[in-house]
């Protein structure tokens, strides 16, 4: 999740916001890749599909606060 500080820098500069959620998306585009091609561990691909979970929705909070 987005700490207070980013979410606030994020608010006040739409550059560092924009840059985030191009960051993220890049992120879960790779998590995806890693998940479809690899053979990890059960409790491995938990964790990562956890990780793009919790990156959608800090996504979410971006693009929010673009409206």
């Amino acid at each position: 999740m987005l700490d207070s500080n980013t979410i606030k820098t994020c608010k006040e500069n739409p550059s560092i916001r924009d840059m985030k959620i191009r960051n993220i998306e890049h992120a879960i585009d790779q998590a995806e890749i890693l998940i479809k091609e690899s053979k990890m561990t059960s409790k491995d691909l938990s964790f990562l599909k956890r990780k793009i979970s919790d990156s959608r929705q800090d996504l979410e909070i971006l693009y929010l606060m673009k409206i």
